[in-house]
């Protein structure tokens, strides 16, 4: 499968099955990293959580109340922060000692689109970051 990328405003994202063990580059405004195919599917897991937790909880907030959900999953810590209409994401990867932490996080315009891209990647890779999705 060739190399394939996405990318909006505030985000961008990569994949590319030859670059190995480093094969999903995530991005933001100004700043990238490399995730490996099982880092890339714990994130795209917790997220889909993450955002199907916020969908059923939107509906019950009031206009102007803000939310804070946290979860772990895998070396994943992430947070999503809003309200019923937009939120941000921050995550922090803590993998095993003598690897590489990362800190990442997206404000309220390129989040959800990324979110979006990420769970989209699963499909379009055939599997190739592990298996599930939304």
């Amino acid at each position: 499968m060739a190399p394939q990328h996405w990318e909006g405003e505030g985000w961008r994202l990569g994949f590319d099955p030859l670059r190995q063990p480093f094969s999903v580059l995530v991005g933001g405004a100004g700043w990238a990293a490399e995730l490996t195919a099982s880092e890339a599917a714990c994130l795209r897991d917790g997220l889909t959580r993450l955002v199907a937790q916020h969908a059923q909880l939107c509906d019950q907030l009031m206009e102007e109340e803000a939310i804070e959900l946290e979860l772990e999953s895998g070396p994943w810590w992430m947070v999503l922060e809003g309200d019923r209409r937009a939120w941000c994401l921050r995550l922090v990867l803590s993998p095993e000692p003598g690897q590489r932490a990362l800190e990442l996080s997206w404000d309220t315009v390129a989040s959800g689109a990324f979110a979006q891209a990420v769970f989209a990647l699963q499909e379009r890779v055939d599997g190739s970051i592990g298996g599930g999705g939304p």
